[in-house]
């Protein structure tokens, strides 16, 4: 097996990540396109696959342009509580405090009032039994009958009145988006579900998606079929114009327990690629976004982009003639993936690829970093470590199967996959930017692939060009 780059070799970029990963991605890509790397087809799964999607179709730099998907400033609010949960956190706290608040104002007050009377009475002053006095006649006025103890009480009432309404409202938004969906479980489960919210990401490259093929439809963008309808349409029209890729990504479809496979692949690759999943359990996975499936490319990307536990999975009907008979399924990202993707784009007639991961290389002895204690970077920390597993065990495998095998991923990561907002980074001892991810991930491209291999590779072509002219 060689490991020399060569640009007649049928190249694939596959991005493996989660979350705020993706601006990772973003800086690669724009580095390998910068150097002009021939990519024939784009892959991905989790937030690669989101990424890919618009690679595939030109749209790349609306991934990290100044107004592009990673660096906008509604970027710091994805994958956030859902707002219910977080309503509800509130009025909670608030109800808390309106019930703790005066008793424990009462409580610190004196801890200070009564030690600086007994000072100032032992000072000689005169002030001491004044303040004390002063304050004995502030705790009966507070107490007497038409203040705290009716006002504590309505209060209280207010704010449970607000937390019935908000579990009622949450209730009915609930049955209205599929109740039956969210199963059995304590009440808070089937109300609420899961407590973070994936639809801020989903939206923004919905949007990203719309605005890059809808042509002169309105700037709203639509159903998300009618979105991957008109999506596989530019696609399927565009291949081999300059910038357009075919495209692989992944998701799992929690319902089946199996991955589903969502591919637009061009000829003469993709009747091989088919009929060898022309079997029926292999029609069940894998989706021809060219034909039956063209529907259903932005369903990947919001699925992809749902991890998963912690939030609601994305919904599919299938249609009533598929293989699922028109049943709904719940669409999921599953982090390690990144093995199912190798192995279709192997098979998609690929002999050499570039992995793209922001999970950085495994840690030596004593890297031990403090362990986070909110939900979100608890279930971030064991995203990266299955990730991180996964994909090494993936490009062994993946050395066997391609000609050429090269990664682009960081020595040092400091953001976790829901680092939107930055992350305090224990190494340099510094807050780190989401937007710094992209600036590295451009440099290691450059350091990592362009000028070690693709440079080194455009060398050894134009020596091995000039001596067969010798």
């Amino acid at each position: 097996m060689t490991s020399v780059y060569s640009p007649e070799r049928r190249t694939a970029v596959v991005f493996a990540g989660t979350g705020a990963h993706g601006a990772y991605h973003a800086g690669v890509l724009r580095a390998l396109e910068e150097a002009g790397v021939k990519l024939d087809l784009c892959a991905g799964h989790g937030v690669g696959a989101a990424n890919a999607v618009l690679a595939a179709i030109g749209g790349q730099a609306s991934l990290w342009d100044a107004s592009g998907v990673w660096r906008a400033a509604r970027t710091r609010e994805w994958y956030g509580w859902k707002a219910p949960v977080r309503w509800a956190g509130w009025l909670l706290v608030a109800l808390l405090a309106a019930l703790v608040a005066p008793a424990l104002l009462v409580v610190v007050t004196g801890i200070v009032v009564y030690p600086l009377g007994f000072l100032l009475e032992t000072a000689g002053s005169g002030f001491g039994t004044s303040l004390l006095a002063a304050y004995a006649g502030w705790l009966q006025t507070a107490f007497a009958g038409p203040r705290l103890p009716t006002f504590v009480p309505r209060l209280g009432m207010i704010l449970v009145s607000a937390l019935v309404l908000l579990v009622l409202a949450a209730a009915a938004r609930a049955a209205r988006d599929g109740w039956a969906r969210r199963g059995r479980g304590a009440a808070w489960w089937w109300v609420f579900g899961a407590p973070f919210d994936a639809s801020s990401a989903r939206r923004a490259f919905t949007t990203a998606v719309w605005q890059l093929i809808r042509g002169a439809e309105p700037v709203t963008p639509p159903p998300v079929e009618r979105i991957g309808r008109r999506y596989a349409e530019v696609l399927i029209e565009s291949l081999g114009q300059p910038g357009f890729r075919e495209l692989i990504v992944v998701a799992t479809d929690v319902d089946s327990r199996r991955d589903l496979i969502g591919a637009l692949v061009s000829e003469p690759y993709a009747r091989p690629f088919l009929a060898a999943r022309a079997d029926r359990d292999r029609r069940a996975e894998v989706l021809d976004l060219a034909g039956a499936g063209r529907d259903r490319a932005l369903d990947f990307v919001a699925a992809a982009l749902t991890p998963a536990v912690a939030f609601d999975p994305w919904l599919v009907t299938f249609a009533p003639d598929s293989h699922w008979r028109g049943e709904t399924h719940r669409l999921i990202d599953r982090p390690g993936t990144v093995h199912r993707l190798l192995e279709e784009v192997a098979a998609a007639g690929v002999t050499q690829i570039i992995v793209v991961s922001a999970c950085a290389l495994e840690s030596d002895p004593h890297r031990l970093r403090a362990a986070p204690l909110d939900p979100r970077h608890r279930l971030g920390e064991f995203i990266i470590a299955a990730e991180a597993a996964a994909l090494r065990d993936a490009l062994e495998m993946a050395r066997l199967r391609f000609d050429a095998v090269f990664t682009i991923r960081p020595s040092h990561n400091a953001l976790g996959p829901f680092d939107f907002a930055g992350a305090y980074d224990q190494a340099s001892d510094r807050h780190q930017e989401l937007v710094e991810l992209i600036d590295q991930g451009y440099e290691d491209a450059g350091r990592q692939f362009i000028e070690p291999v693709v440079g080194a590779s455009g060398e050894y072509l134009a020596q091995t060009h000039a001596a067969g002219q010798m």
